[in-house]
């Protein structure tokens, strides 16, 4: 039967994989990618659209238990006063290519609760060690700053080198070793506010390569499954790698070849003799 070999397990085998594999290009990797896409296309929406709005004070645009997710990147002011005991880094950082470390700081809110300030980042010393940075300004003061939401992430803070560390900015994370009720979300201190140090920079506002890494997990889905289709193709025609052929005959090494060619000639030389011999007995009875 021509359609046997595709019960064979090698090809049932081959046939799962392929199978496998464009079901994970186009239900898993692509939609991934075209996530992350849109989700690039969000944020720098967001980006350009806080760029033309002006600030406004804190309490119009997130309610104290709000979630800052619908206004991220949004420009805002409050007014209140900085809990320098609170303050912690945010180490293993990279802004513009380069290692850093995040300053973050509680800021009582001068009409109740408590909010996380990112009042920008600094340069560590010698790649490694925390250098001395400007300490926020005390008493009352109104800064300008952006929505962001935490950074996902459960590991504690720790104390090392004189400083209070966390692995990434998390309000909750901070206010759990402050010992303070810090409102979700954090807020990155605009340019030229009092206390912030090295102003945070804004992402790039490109698309990134996530939609054509979406197409080509697409394509390679495609790929496996019309290869898998021209190979089954070409084995059904005559001839095909996988066709039942007689067992092919061993190739004879050079040894064996020159063996068989002197046993040849012996053959001939021994029947030549035979003849000689019966040439000289017929000539002795004639004579």
């Amino acid at each position: 039967m021509r359609f046997r070999f595709l019960l064979r397990p090698g090809w049932l085998a081959l046939t799962l994989a392929v199978l496998l594999f464009a079901a994970a290009c186009y239900t898993i990797l692509a939609p991934w990618q075209f996530r992350r896409n849109a989700e690039r296309v969000a944020q720098n929406a967001a980006v350009s659209s806080s760029l033309r709005t002006a600030p406004v004070p804190l309490d119009r645009l997130v309610s104290g238990s709000g979630e800052p997710a619908a206004v991220e990147w949004r420009p805002v002011t409050m007014t209140g006063h900085y809990l320098p005991s609170g303050e912690a880094l945010a180490r293993l950082r990279t802004v513009q290519g380069e290692p850093a470390y995040e300053v973050l700081t509680p800021f009582q809110l001068q009409r109740g609760g408590v909010v996380l300030l990112d009042r920008g980042y600094v340069r560590p010393v010698g790649d490694v060690s925390i250098p001395a940075f400007a300490a926020p300004p005390g008493g009352e003061v109104t800064v300008s700053a952006r929505v962001r939401q935490d950074e996902p992430d459960n590991r504690p803070a720790f104390d090392r080198d004189g400083h209070r560390q966390v692995y990434a900015v998390n309000s909750a994370i901070v206010g759990q070793a402050a010992g303070l009720a810090i409102r979700p979300g954090y807020f990155e201190l605009l340019a030229d506010q009092p206390g912030v140090l090295n102003p945070l920079p804004l992402p790039q506002l490109d698309s990134g390569p996530f939609f054509s890494y979406a197409l080509q997990w697409i394509a390679f889905g495609t790929m496996a499954i019309l290869a898998w289709i021209y190979f089954t193709w070409r084995e059904l025609q005559p001839g095909g790698v996988l066709t039942e052929h007689p067992a092919p005959s061993r190739r004879r090494s050079v040894a064996e070849m020159i063996a068989e060619e002197e046993a040849a000639e012996r053959a001939e030389r021994q029947a030549a003799d035979e003849d000689a011999r019966d040439r000289d007995r017929a000539h002795q009875r004639t004579g």
